[in-house]
C-alpha cells in the first residue's frame, strides 16, 4: 500500500483580486514510491500552477513529458495523471477561467495541461528560494503581489464578471439565457466574449461547475443519496448525472465514493483536487 504524506492549504486573495481569483493554494506531498502519481480531476477553474522539489510529468504520446514551472491547468474534459518524484511541493493560483486572458494576455485554451511562455516565469527563482526556506506564507505574498501589480494594469470585464458571479451562485444550473441576463448582455455577446476569454462555451464551463458540485459532495458526503443530489443539482435524473459524471471523471460516482473513503484516510475532507492514482 502507497504510504502518504500531504499537506495543503488555500489562502483568500486580496479584496482587489476577488473578481478574477478564487484562491491560492499550496501543497506538499511525500510518497515512499519513488516515482509516485496523482490523479486531478476536472473543475470550474483554470489554474496557474508552480512546482518544486520532484519533477512533474504528464504522458503525452507514450512517453513523460517534463512539465516547466509554471505551467497552466486549463478547464479539463476529463482526468489528468501527473508522475512525479518522492517529493514535491506545489503554489498555485486558482483563477476563475473567464479572467486569465484579461490577468497575463493568455487563453485558458481547450487544451486542458499546457505550456506557455511568459513574463510570471520570472518568480520562480524567488519562489524557489522561500519554499527551500520554509516560508510559505512569503512565497505566497510574492505571487499575491505579482497578480496585484497584473489587475490594476487592466479593467476585467465587468460583463463576464457578472456571468461567472451568475453561474457559480447557481452551481451552474442556470440556462445561458439567465447567464445573459444576469450580465445584462445578449446571448450572442456573451458566448462570444466568453469564448475569447476562456476558451470554451458558458454551456461547457456550467457543466464542468456542476460536475465539481457532484464531484465535492461525493468526496465530503461518499454515501449521499444520488436520487437526491441529481435533483438538487438540476439534472433530469440520476441516469443523467452518472452519465455526465463519467464524462468527466473517466468513473461512475460509486467507484468515485469508494475512491473517496480511501482517500480521505490520507488527505483532509475539504481537499478534493487531487486523488491519488
Amino acid at each position: 500500500m502507497l504510504s502518504l504524506n500531504m499537506y495543503h492549504q488555500e489562502f483568500d486573495p486580496p479584496e482587489e483580486l476577488r473578481d478574477t481569483i478564487r484562491c491560492f493554494w499550496y501543497n506538499k506531498r511525500e510518497s515512499e514510491e519513488i516515482p509516485s502519481s496523482f490523479e486531478v480531476q476536472p473543475d470550474g477553474y483554470a489554474e496557474i500552477i508552480f512546482h518544486f522539489g520532484g519533477d512533474c510529468s504528464i504522458m503525452r504520446n507514450g512517453s513523460l513529458q517534463l512539465l516547466p514551472s509554471p505551467f497552466m491547468m486549463g478547464l479539463l474534459n476529463q482526468p489528468v495523471i501527473f508522475h512525479t518524484k518522492s517529493s514535491l511541493e506545489i503554489i498555485a493560483v486558482r483563477c476563475f477561467p473567464w479572467t486569465v486572458f484579461d490577468l497575463l494576455g493568455l487563453p485558458s485554451g481547450k487544451n486542458g495541461v499546457h505550456i506557455f511562455e511568459h513574463p510570471i516565469a520570472q518568480l520562480q527563482p524567488v519562489l524557489n528560494k522561500w519554499i527551500a526556506a520554509g516560508n510559505i506564507d512569503e512565497a505566497i505574498a510574492q505571487v499575491k503581489q505579482y497578480f496585484l501589480d497584473a489587475r490594476s494594469h487592466i479593467a476585467a470585464s465587468s460583463m463576464l464578471f457578472k456571468a461567472g458571479v451568475a453561474m457559480r451562485e447557481a452551481n451552474g444550473t442556470m440556462p445561458v439565457s439567465g447567464v445573459a441576463a444576469a450580465a445584462h448582455a445578449t446571448i450572442r455577446t456573451l458566448e462570444r466574449n466568453f469564448k475569447q476569454s476562456s476558451g470554451h462555451t458558458v454551456k461547457d464551463v456550467s457543466a464542468l461547475i456542476r460536475f465539481e458540485q457532484v464531484r465535492n459532495h461525493l468526496w465530503i458526503q461518499p454515501d449521499i443519496n444520488l436520487a437526491g443530489l441529481a435533483h438538487e443539482l438540476g439534472y433530469t435524473d440520476q441516469s443523467h448525472l452518472s452519465r455526465e459524471f463519467k464524462r468527466y471523471s473517466g468513473s461512475t460516482p460509486a467507484a468515485f465514493a469508494r475512491k473517496a473513503k480511501k482517500g480521505k484516510q490520507a488527505v483532509s475532507n475539504d481537499f478534493v483536487a487531487f486523488i491519488q492514482a
